[in-house]
C-alpha cells in the first residue's frame, strides 16, 4: 500500500461502491462454492466515521484454496494479491490472535486482495475462515461503533492522533499497529456486546 495513512470524512458513497463490488466479487467466487458470508466493514462502512479512501471487504469461506484459485476467480473483478509494503505487513497472510476464544493457530491464516490503491476504486478485500474469530469481531466492531457514537468518534479520535503520529511514513503498516491499541482497549466490551446482539 503507497504512502502514510491519510483519513478523509465519511463519504456517503463508499457503502454504495461496497455494494457494487461485493455483488462482482460474489458472482466471481460463485463457481467455487467457498464462500458464506460477503461484507462492507471497516471505518468506510461506519456513516460519520473518517477513513482512509480504502472500501474494505470481507468474505468469509468454509476452507482457504491452495494456491492461485482465488486469484484466477478475483482477477476479473481487478482485484489481486496483496503483498503488503514490507515482509512483516500486518494482516496479509495471517490475522494476528486476538480476543477470549481459542481456535487453532491455522484459523488465523487469510489471503488479503487489493484494487486501484491509487484511484477511485480504491478496494481491500480479506477473505477470511468463518471459523476466525476475527471474521465475527469485524462484523461486531462495524456494528458496535454504528450502535454507539460515542465509541465511534472516540475512535476517530484516536485514528486521527495515530495518523498524525505517522504521517512522514512511507507506508501505513506502523499506523495500523497503532491502531491496535484501540481494540486491545475496547476488545471485552465488544465481544461482550457482539455476543448479547448475536442471541
Amino acid at each position: 500500500m503507497p504512502g502514510p495513512a491519510v483519513l478523509q470524512p465519511y463519504d456517503p458513497v463508499w457503502p454504495v461502491r461496497a455494494a457494487r463490488l461485493l455483488d462482482t466479487v460474489r458472482r466471481a467466487l460463485e463457481p467455487l462454492g467457498l464462500a458464506e458470508s460477503f461484507e462492507h466493514i471497516g471505518s468506510t462502512a461506519v456513516p460519520g466515521l473518517t477513513a482512509k479512501a480504502y472500501v474494505d471487504l470481507q468474505v468469509c469461506v468454509s476452507s482457504l484454496p491452495a494456491g492461485d484459485v482465488l486469484a484466477g476467480a478475483l482477477a476479473p473483478t481487478g482485484l489481486v494479491p496483496a503483498t503488503g509494503a514490507r515482509p512483516d505487513s500486518p494482516g496479509v497472510h495471517r490475522d494476528v490472535p486476538r480476543g477470549s476464544e481459542q481456535v487453532p493457530d491455522d484459523v488465523w491464516r487469510k489471503q488479503l486482495f487489493v484494487r486501484d490503491p491509487d484511484g477511485p476504486g480504491a478496494a481491500i478485500l480479506h477473505v477470511r475462515l468463518s471459523a476466525s474469530p476475527w471474521a465475527r469481531y469485524t462484523v461486531w466492531f462495524r456494528d458496535w461503533l454504528r450502535a454507539h457514537p460515542h465509541a465511534r468518534d472516540r475512535y476517530a479520535a484516536f485514528k486521527a492522533a495515530a495518523a498524525a503520529q505517522h504521517a512522514g511514513d512511507p507506508d501505513f503498516d506502523d499506523y495500523t499497529r497503532t491502531k491496535t491499541v484501540f481494540f486491545d482497549q475496547v476488545q471485552e466490551e465488544l465481544e461482550a456486546w457482539g455476543r448479547r446482539s448475536v442471541t
